[in-house]
Formats: C-alpha cells, sequence, structure tokens
C-alpha cells in the first residue's frame, strides 16, 4: 500500500536526447518506489532544441506514463515532439514561443506549487530560462555543464540560492563528486586541493596505453565502443574535462572563467576541426600522434609511473592535462571508463577522500538526476 502523498514536484524537462529520455524512463519505472516514499513526480512539459510539449492544465498530474513511453520512443527514433499531439493531453510550442511558455509556467508555477526546471540540453541557450526560473522562485537540476561554465557573473545567479539548485551530474555523472566537496567546505574544512580523471573516454585511452597499444589504435577502439564523441577530437581537446573542472573551481569560491584554465589538447591546431575532417582525422591524423603519445608513456614507466589525464584545482589555479603519476596510487590504478576524484583538506591531507565509479553514460547520468530531484522534495508539498 502506497504511502500518503507529502511531495509533489512538478517537472519541466529541456533536452530530451540520452540523458533526457532516461531520466524520463527512471521517472516511470521508479513510481512504485517513490510512491512507497510518499512521493509523486509530475512532468508537466518536455523541450528538445525546436519545441515544448507541455501539459494543456498545468496544476493536472501531468503527462501519464504511456505518452511518456512514447515521447521516449518517438525522439530514439528521430521524430518531432508534434508526433505527439494526436495523443491529447498536450500542446506544443514553437522556437521562441516555447523559450516564452517555459518562462510563463516557472512564473505561474513559481508562486504556487512550485517547479523544478531539468536541463539535460548540452548547449548555452538554456542560461536566459534558468536565470528567469530561478527569479521565478523555482528549482533547478542541471546535467548540462555549460551554463554553469559561462560568464562568472551567470553562475553566480544560478548557484545564489543554494537550496534551489542541484547539479551532481555535471562532474562525475552520478558521483557525489560536488556533494562530498559541498559537505567538506560546509563543516568548516577548507578544500586545498581536487585532483581528479573526468573524463571516462581519456581514462579508457590512458589505461590502454599501459599495455603498449598505439594512441591512434586505442582510439577508434574507443570510438567503436561508443565511448567517445563521434569526433574523438571533442574529447581529446580536455574541453569537457576543463568545464567540470571549472565548476569545482568555482565551487570552491575561484572567480575564474575558462581562460583561466591552462588546458592541454592532445592534438595539435593543424590537426583541429577547422584543419581537416573527422574522417581525414581518423584515417591520416591521428596516426601522426602516435610517436610522441609513446615516447610519453615510456618515459613515465621508466620512472615507475603512468600516465593519466587530470584536472588539478589548487589555490594557485587551475590545469587539465596530462601528467605522470604513480602506479599505486588511485588515479594510477585506476583502468577503464571510471572517474576517480581525490579531495584534500586539513582533514584529508595526507591521505585524501577519494571517490571512484563509473562516471560515464546516460544511464548512470540520468539516475544522478533523478537523485537530484529528490533531494528537493522537502520544498514541496501537497497539492490539493
Amino acid at each position: 500500500m502506497a504511502a500518503p502523498v507529502r511531495s509533489v514536484l512538478p517537472v519541466v524537462l529541456l533536452g530530451c536526447g540520452g540523458v533526457g529520455r532516461h531520466l524520463l524512463r527512471h521517472i516511470v519505472s521508479c513510481r512504485p518506489l517513490h510512491a512507497n516514499q510518499g512521493v509523486a513526480i509530475r512532468v508537466l512539459g518536455v523541450a528538445d532544441s525546436s519545441s515544448l510539449l507541455v501539459a494543456d492544465d498545468l496544476h493536472s498530474n501531468g503527462f501519464d506514463d504511456a505518452l511518456l513511453a512514447d515521447l521516449c520512443a518517438a525522439k530514439s527514433a528521430g521524430s518531432p515532439l508534434s508526433s505527439l499531439l494526436a495523443r491529447g493531453q498536450c500542446q506544443l510550442f514553437n522556437n521562441t514561443e516555447a523559450r516564452r511558455k517555459v518562462i510563463d509556467t516557472a512564473s505561474v508555477l513559481g508562486k504556487t506549487t512550485g517547479l523544478v526546471l531539468v536541463d539535460c540540453s548540452a548547449t548555452y541557450d538554456t542560461v536566459g530560462m534558468l536565470k528567469d526560473a530561478v527569479d521565478c522562485g523555482c528549482c533547478v537540476v542541471l546535467a548540462n555543464k555549460k551554463p554553469l561554465t559561462c560568464a562568472y557573473e551567470d553562475f553566480e545567479k544560478l548557484v545564489s540560492n543554494f537550496r534551489r539548485i542541484r547539479f551532481e551530474s555535471t562532474v562525475g555523472a552520478g558521483l557525489p563528486v560536488i556533494a562530498s566537496v559541498t559537505r567538506i567546505i560546509a563543516s568548516g574544512d577548507p578544500v586545498s586541493r581536487i585532483v581528479g580523471s573526468l573524463s571516462g573516454t581519456l581514462g579508457y585511452v590512458m589505461s590502454e596505453l599501459e599495455d603498449g597499444k598505439k594512441f591512434s589504435e586505442v582510439v577508434k577502439t574507443a570510438k567503436s565502443l561508443g565511448y567517445t564523441e563521434p569526433d574523438p577530437r571533442d574529447d581529446l581537446s580536455g574541453m569537457d574535462v576543463a568545464r567540470k573542472a571549472l565548476i569545482l573551481a568555482r565551487l570552491l569560491g575561484q572567480q575564474i572563467s575558462m581562460e583561466n584554465i591552462n588546458v592541454e589538447s592532445l592534438y595539435p591546431s593543424e590537426l583541429g576541426p577547422d584543419a581537416m575532417s573527422t574522417k581525414d582525422f581518423l584515417e591520416s591524423g591521428l596516426v601522426q600522434l602516435d610517436k610522441s603519445i609513446q615516447e610519453r608513456v615510456k618515459a613515465a614507466s621508466l620512472k615507475g609511473n603512468v600516465l593519466r589525464y587530470v584536472c588539478k584545482i589548487e589555490s594557485t589555479g587551475c590545469q587539465v592535462g596530462l601528467e605522470e603519476l604513480p602506479k599505486n596510487s588511485a588515479l594510477g590504478r585506476l583502468r577503464g571508463s571510471d572517474n576517480v576524484v581525490e579531495i584534500y583538506s586539513r582533514c584529508y591531507e595526507s591521505a585524501p577522500l577519494v571517490i571512484q565509479g563509473a562516471g560515464a553514460g546516460n544511464d548512470t547520468t540520468a539516475a544522478g538526476v533523478l537523485a537530484d530531484i529528490l533531494d528537493l522534495q522537502d520544498l514541496f508539498h501537497k497539492t490539493a
């Protein structure tokens, strides 16, 4: 028998790509669990890059689970949100109308039932909507890193009411990195240093190089396994790691921007997207990197070390790139696509707090987003 509903969380989702669709599936599959906890999640709207599908009645129970399942199936098949209109329960808004409707919804619900605006997109374009939602008193949950890595003023605005924002999944997918850092800081224990391997793709590549494999072969294998972006240079540039490092640095109180982070790319500009196609890079560009990478792997091995692509955040600055690390360290023992983060503070000075586990994947990231939504439940109450 389900517990009485004590918290109703209305949700509008921005982005229904891989993470967004997994989140909707998690919400549906966890209904019995949440019912036993007295929690109900109502999905009132879902937006993709061009339109917004929203429930006819914002104070209703939202989309039913059958519609959510059909929505996931439609988007997986590449169909537009408009294909769901025949199902009823909803109305469609396009382009600028969609943005206005999201803000209107935030304004109405922010003053009544409350709203959780969930950003699972991968764009900077949501920043304005998120800031407007904050102004309306709504809660914000982010898997999208970009709003937290643009202008520092925007970051400050979004986190101005820390009780109403969650962004655990922006760093390390479902791993409790953000929660651990904030708990340590809140205890009055200043964090002095964070070192982490925060790319499942580059973690896999670096650990495979230890076995004597060529860099070009390992990257191609990683792409075939689905570990990389369609253009592996998106991973090899280090920019994704840099965004995660910037979020952590800002969390520590550093008022810095991307320009302040020293980022080492694993390919030179003459092999970049402006100079050659993805096809040419895979066929003839990658192999040009084999010798230099192999020499660095060998140099590290002769010292009993291994190469890892890491971020280092200290009071003196933030840098992202290749580092030689002892084989027996937490980062040195890393294999496969796991993430590892070491947090140093007064209490964790000689032996850092180490967090390790799956740090990538749509399923894992979506589970982290759902946990963030549920973490806000005490701010919501049962509606009439």
